[in-house]
């Protein structure tokens, strides 16, 4: 539960950024729609690597989970 209240944080403060720096470029709008461009490029990029990373812990731990109870439940048998 509290990591997605991390991950929508983040995309909050993406919004925010983002809006803000549109808000007060002093670039010409070309200029600033690329920065806007590259910028959320960026951003989508980090997301999608910290989605990947939260991804791969609960799976971790899933499996870790699984391989405990199946070794209980073996146990348990003998």
């Amino acid at each position: 539960m509290e990591s997605s209240k991390v991950v929508l944080g983040v995309i909050g403060g993406v919004a925010v950024g983002a809006l803000l720096g549109v808000l007060f470029a002093p670039d010409k709008g070309s200029k600033t729609r690329k920065k806007i461009l590259e910028t959320g490029k960026n951003y989508s990029n980090d997301i999608k690597e910290k989605f990947e990373g939260l991804y791969q812990d609960v799976a971790d731990k899933y499996e870790s989970f699984l391989t405990e109870a199946k070794s209980l439940v073996s146990d348990k048998e003998m």
